[in-house]
């Protein structure tokens, strides 16, 4: 059987990895399994555990990293860690089965580095920072001061774009999904 492989998409907060990773699952044209990833912040109106994110407490989360249980995690924001666990990844591969993983820009990059030619990376990136504050503040799921926080750290986050695989400019939805699917579709077929 053969191994399956790991497709990376990473992208700064509010530039529209996660939606462009639904739209990807929803049209089906791509075989793949997504990687749910573990979060300490508390679930947004929505979102389901287990679903969107593995919820743990702080001390679950600092038990999971003290066991060994991550294949990568990062404190993104102070106090606010995000990890993709082993078991979310490993199994699904070594039944042949690709695996997709939202995760961030440092994450990202240590998982690449991992798994090599096994994994792509891919960076979604926002046509201008102003655009990106303009659709974080248009998300109002954050507060002026969270934003701020967001975009100072998204302009960091893009100076590591080119150490990407593949990088995608998400000014049109349609266009950026477009090309992230025949992005992996080559990548799979290699």
């Amino acid at each position: 059987m053969a191994t399956g492989k790991i497709i990376i998409i990473s992208a700064p907060s509010g530039c529209g990895k996660s939606t462009i990773i639904r739209s990807l699952n929803n049209r089906g044209n791509i075989n793949w399994r997504f990687s749910v990833s573990a979060t300490n912040r508390h679930p947004r109106t929505g979102e389901q555990d287990g679903v969107d994110y593995h919820f743990l407490t702080s001390e679950d989360f600092s038990n999971a990293i003290a066991d060994d249980a991550f294949i990568e995690y990062e404190e993104v924001y102070p106090g606010r860690y995000y990890g993709t666990l082993k078991s979310e990844v490993q199994s699904h591969i070594d039944q042949g089965e690709n695996v997709v993983l939202d995760i961030d820009v440092k994450g990202a990059l240590r998982v690449k580095k991992m798994y090599g030619n096994q994994a792509i990376s891919i960076f979604i990136m926002p046509p201008s920072i102003e655009t990106l504050r303009q659709r974080l503040e248009n998300r109002a799921t954050d507060s002026a001061e969270a934003i701020a926080q967001r975009v100072s750290k998204a302009d960091y986050e893009l100076s590591f774009a080119p150490q990407f695989d593949k990088q995608i400019v998400n000014d049109d939805l349609e266009t950026a999904v477009e090309n992230a699917e025949h992005t992996i579709k080559a990548f799979l077929q290699q």
